[in-house]
């Protein structure tokens, strides 16, 4: 089964300082807010304002403007941090 196959993100959870992400296939990861310098300083309640995009391919903030793509964190390749 290839990395990049149709398991998709099915939710996410916020904490306060990490994202974890579900997927259709049983596998969970977690991302620390740190790596996403658009989503480090906002509310909990605009983290939650998120939406699954793409068939759960993504990850949509239509308030924040940010879009992450799901199937890049799997690989390891995380927004910019900032400097």
């Amino acid at each position: 089964m290839s990395l990049m196959c149709a398991d998709s993100a099915m939710q996410s959870i916020f904490f306060e300082f990490n994202m974890w992400i579900m997927f259709t296939d049983g596998r969970q990861l977690s991302v620390p807010l740190a790596y996403f310098p658009h989503l480090h300083n906002v509310t909990m309640e605009q983290l939650n304002r998120v939406e699954l995009s793409g068939g759960g391919s993504g990850l949509h903030w239509d308030e924040l403007d940010e879009d992450i793509h799901v199937p890049s964190l799997l690989l390891g390749r995380y927004a910019q941090q900032a400097v």
